[in-house]
C-alpha cells in the first residue's frame, strides 16, 4: 500500500486549466482515468487525508503509486480523452458500464449495392443502418415479415443470393411477393435501394406518409374497379399497421428521443435506456455495474452517455436525450453529443407531462434490472465464494485462488498438436485472458512435455514482464532494484501473461502435474500452486503426493474446478479442429508463388476441377482474365509435382474414385 504524499506533485506542478489524468499502480498499469476542468484542483482533492476521503477513493490512491495527466484545450476535448482512454486501458478503479445481454438489431446493409435486411449481434458496422435493440430476435423476424409485404427488400444471405442469379431463378420469397428479386433483374440496383430507404424511413418513424400514401392508392384502385389490386393495398396498409402496434405509441408529438434511467445503492448502478424513434419505443437496454469509484448519479448518468454514444455518429444520437441528473459539465457533455450527432442535441430532465410519466416507467425497469442482478449475484457470489474456500481447504492454500489458470493439451494420433490456457477470476472467465499455443519443441505426441513446454513458455512471459516493468530485477544490497536501474516504460495497457494466477490446474493427473511443477521450479517460482485433475475419476493431483485429493461429489469447489477444467478443454479442441481443417483444406495451387484467392478461385471456376485443370496446357491456362504465362508455367509445375501417383480405388466397391474436387 502506497503512501499518496510519496507521488503527490508539487502544487507549482500541476497546471490550472482543462485536462485528464492518470493514476498509475507500481507496474505503471493505469489504474484509474478522470478528467477536470482544473488540474491543480482537481487533483489536491485526492492528496487530502485518507480519513477525510471516500473509501473507494482511498483505496484508489493507496493503490496508485504516480499520477500523470494531458492538458487539453477545452472541456468537449478532455470529455473525449477521457472516454478513449478509459476504453484503451480499462482502468480497474473506473465505472464501467457493461451489457447485461447481446442485443439483437434490426440491420440494413446500405453499404451493399443490393441492401439486405437482417438481424444483427455485436460490433456495429460502417454504413450499416441498425434499429432497435430489440429484446428477442423472434420479435425482429415478425417485424419484417409483416414489412416485406410493402418494402419487398431482399434477406437472402450472398450465397443464396448468388446461387439464385447463376441460375436465373429467384428463391421462394421473390415467387410469393416478399422480395423484389433484384438477384434476378425484376428491379434495377436504383429501384432495391430505394425500397430499402422507404424501409429504413418507415422504422424511423416516419409511419404517416406511407399510409397516406397506400390509402390514397386504394381508393383510386376502388374507383377503378381494380378491386384485386385495392384488396393488396388494403392488406399491405393491415400489415404496416400490425408492425406499427408492436411499438406502443408513448409520445405523441413524434419525438425522436433517448430516455436514461437510474436505480443504485452503495455497491451497484442500474441503468436503463428506452430508445423512442417517432413516437414509439423501437428498442430497449440495460446495464449494471459495480460503483468501484465515489461517483453520485450526475457522475453515472455522464458514464452511461459516453458508453451509449461514444462509438455513435449522426442520427443514432438523437436530438433529445433525456436523463435523471444533468451531468456536472453540462455544456461540453452537451457540446460533445451535438457534435458526434453532427447538429444540436438537448440534454435535459422532464419535469411534466408525457416525457416525465414515461421516465417514471424506465426508472421503474431500472429498479427491477437491478434487484433482478441482486438477486442472482447474490446466489452467484455465495456460491462461488464457498467453492474458492473448498479448493483453498483441499489443497492446503493460504488464501483462496482468486486467479486460476487452467491449461491443457489437444492432438490428434499426434498431429496439430496445440494447448489451451484459460483464466478464471473471482470464479468466472475472464475470456479476454485465454490463449492458445502451437507446440514447437518437439514432432509426435507426448502429453507431458507438452504440458511443461507449454507452462514455462507461459511462466517465462509472465517474468518477462515483471522483468520490463521494473517489478524485480538485479538488485544492490539485496534491496530492490540495482542502483541506477529505471524501469521499463509502460503504457499501461492490459498485457499479455501480466498476472500470476494463484492456481495453475492442468488437464490430467500425476505426470502431468509433476512436468507442471517442474517447469515453475526450473524458472524458480515458488509461491504459485499446482494441481490436476484426472477426468477418469475426478481426482484432484498435487505435486509429490503418492495418493490424490477426492473432494465429495457435491463440492462446489470440485464443480468449479471441473467447469474450469471443461472449459480449458473445449477451447483446445476448437483451436486444434480449426488447424486440422485449415491443413485439410489445402490446396495444391498454394504451393504457387504469387498465386492469391481470388486468381485461385477463377482457375477453378474456368476450367470446373483441379482434375481439368492439371491436364490443361500452358496456353489454355493463359486465357483465363489476370494469368500471365509466368503464372501459368508455375501452376502447370506445382499441379505435376502435386499429381498423384495413381488413381484413388474404393476399397467397398472397387471404383476407381475420380478426382474432381473443386477446391482451390
Amino acid at each position: 500500500m502506497a503512501d499518496p504524499s510519496s507521488y503527490r506533485p508539487k502544487p507549482g506542478q500541476i497546471p490550472d486549466s482543462p485536462g485528464v489524468y492518470k493514476f498509475r499502480d507500481e507496474h505503471r498499469r493505469v489504474i484509474y482515468v478522470g478528467k477536470a476542468k482544473s488540474l491543480r484542483q482537481r487533483l489536491a482533492n485526492y492528496f487530502q487525508p485518507l480519513t477525510s476521503l471516500h473509501p473507494r477513493t482511498a483505496t484508489m490512491v493507496t493503490t496508485a503509486a504516480s499520477v500523470e495527466w494531458t492538458v487539453v484545450s477545452t472541456e468537449v476535448e478532455a470529455l473525449q480523452l477521457e472516454y478513449t482512454w478509459i476504453k484503451e486501458y480499462d482502468p480497474r478503479f473506473n465505472v464501467k458500464y457493461r451489457d447485461d445481454k447481446s442485443y439483437p438489431y434490426l440491420a440494413v446493409t446500405l453499404n451493399e449495392e443490393f441492401p439486405r435486411v437482417q438481424v444483427m449481434r455485436g460490433q456495429k458496422k460502417k454504413g450499416v443502418r441498425y434499429f432497435g435493440p430489440y429484446g428477442h430476435a423472434w420479435a425482429i423476424r415478425e417485424t419484417v415479415d409483416l414489412m416485406l409485404r410493402v418494402f419487398p427488400v431482399r434477406t437472402c444471405s450472398a450465397g443464396v443470393f448468388r446461387n439464385a442469379a447463376s441460375a436465373g431463378r429467384p428463391c421462394l420469397l421473390g415467387y410469393i411477393g416478399k422480395c423484389s428479386a433484384p438477384c434476378v433483374g425484376r428491379v434495377t440496383p436504383e429501384e432495391h435501394r430505394e425500397l430499402a430507404e422507404d424501409f429504413c424511413d418507415f422504422m424511423a418513424g416516419r409511419t404517416g406518409t406511407y399510409i397516406r400514401r397506400l390509402e390514397k392508392q386504394m381508393t383510386i384502385a376502388a374507383e377503378d374497379m381494380e378491386y384485386e389490386k385495392a384488396a393488396r393495398l388494403r392488406d399491405d396498409i393491415e400489415a404496416l399497421r400490425r408492425a406499427m402496434e408492436k411499438s406502443a405509441v408513448v409520445l405523441a408529438d413524434a419525438t425522436d428521443a433517448d430516455l436514461i434511467a437510474l436505480a443504485e445503492d452503495e455497491l451497484e448502478a442500474a441503468v436503463q435506456i428506452f430508445h423512442v424513434r417517432g413516437g414509439r419505443v423501437r428498442g430497449q437496454r440495460g446495464w449494471v455495474t459495480d460503483k468501484v469509484e465515489a461517483v453520485d448519479t450526475a457522475g453515472l448518468v455522464e458514464h452511461a452517455l459516453q458508453q451509449l454514444y461514444g462509438e455513435e455518429s449522426g442520427d443514432t444520437v438523437p436530438k433529445e436525450v433525456l436523463v435523471p441528473a444533468l451531468p456536472e459539465d453540462v455544456e461540453a457533455v452537451t457540446a460533445w453529443l451535438s457534435g458526434r450527432r453532427g447538429a444540436g442535441v438537448s440534454l435535459r430532465v422532464p419535469q411534466r407531462g408525457d416525457k416525465k410519466d414515461l421516465m417514471e416507467t424506465v426508472a421503474r425497469n431500472a429498479q427491477q434490472a437491478l434487484v433482478l442482478h441482486k438477486t442472482k449475484r447474490a446466489s452467484d457470489l455465495t456460491t462461488r465464494s464457498r467453492a474458492l474456500e473448498e479448493i483453498a481447504e483441499a489443497l492446503d492454500l493460504e488464501s483462496a485462488p482468486l486467479r486460476i489458470e487452467c491449461f491443457d493439451i489437444s492432438h490428434l494420433q499426434g498431429e496439430d498438436v496445440v494447448a489451451s490456457m484459460v483464466v478464471f477470476e473471482d470464479g468466472l472467465p475472464r475470456k479476454s485472458e485465454y490463449r492458445r499455443f502451437q507446440i514447437k519443441g518437439f514432432e509426435g505426441q507426448d502429453d507431458v512435455r507438452s504440458m511443461h513446454e507449454v507452462i514455462s513458455r507461459r511462466f517465462k512471459r509472465y517474468l518477462a514482464e515483471k522483468d520490463r516493468t521494473g517489478e524485480w530485477g538485479p538488485a544492490a544490497d539485496g534491496e530492490g532494484p540495482g542502483d541506477g536501474e529505471v524501469p521499463a516504460e509502460d503504457d499501461g495497457r492490459p498485457k499479455r501473461f501480466a498476472y500470476p494466477p494463484q492456481l495453475v490446474v492442468v488437464d490430467g493427473g500425476q505426470p502431468q502435474v509433476a512436468a507442471a511443477r517442474r517447469a515453475l521450479d526450473e524458472l524458480g517460482i515458488d509461491d504459485i500452486a499446482v494441481c490436476g485433475l484426472a477426468k477418469r475419476l475426478e481426482e484432484v493431483w498435487l505435486p509429490g503426493d503418492d495418493d490424490p485429493v477426492v473432494l465429495p461429489r457435491s463440492s462446489e469447489g470440485l464443480y468449479l474446478l471441473q467447469r474450469v477444467r471443461d472449459t480449458a478443454h473445449d477451447f483446445a479442441i476448437r483451436y486444434q479442429r480449426s488447424k486440422r481443417t485449415k491443413r485439410i483444406r489445402t490446396s495444391p495451387l498454394d504451393a504457387v508463388p504469387g498465386l492469391g484467392e481470388t486468381r485461385k478461385q477463377a482457375l477453378i471456376k474456368h476450367f470446373g476441377s483441379v482434375k481439368r485443370l492439371r491436364q490443361a496446357t500452358i496456353e489454355q491456362i493463359c486465357e483465363v482474365p489476370g494469368m500471365g504465362r509466368k503464372t501459368a508455367e508455375a501452376v502447370v509445375v506445382a499441379l505435376a509435382a502435386a499429381a498423384p501417383a495413381a488413381p484413388a480405388v474404393n476399397t467397398a466397391t472397387g471404383e476407381i474414385m475420380e478426382d474432381g474436387g473443386g477446391t482451390a
